[in-house]
């Protein structure tokens, strides 16, 4: 059975889409996806589409989910290397990819995941350094 790898680097998942993918093998994407978030407590999830030339709608939903299901399990999404025409699918299709953050490539978006979970840890330590002061 065909499956996506998903690497882990540190705190981060990789997923490199180097296939069409065909509605199951999306959803065992999806699947696997939300799976090894949980399992490994990732803080982000990084998904290279750069050899990726046609986008339908049924794969712009499952990059969509995957960017929800993930911020749930408090976990950020990136989606890189965005050919010119599937960016241009997802618009004319209605689909803004909620929940999913973009960059131009893996380096740029390694930064971005880096960026997003620095500032979320030094808000969560600011309310903890907040909450000091709070009478008992």
């Amino acid at each position: 059975m065909d499956r996506i790898p998903i690497l882990r680097m540190g705190q981060f998942l990789l997923v490199t889409i180097q296939v069409d993918l065909y509605d199951r093998l999306a959803l065992d994407l999806e699947a696997d996806l939300v799976k090894a978030v949980s399992k490994t407590g990732a803080r982000g999830i990084l998904i290279d589409i750069s050899a990726v030339s046609i986008v339908d709608s049924f794969m712009g939903r499952i990059i969509g989910n995957i960017g929800v299901m993930s911020k749930l399990l408090d976990a950020e999404t990136v989606v890189v290397g965005m050919q010119p025409a599937v960016a241009i699918t997802l618009v004319e299709l209605g689909l803004p990819l909620k929940g999913v953050y973009t960059a131009l490539n893996v380096e740029r978006g390694m930064d971005l995941l880096k960026s997003k979970i620095q500032f979320e840890d030094e808000t969560i330590d600011q309310e903890d350094d907040n909450s000091d002061d709070l009478p008992e």
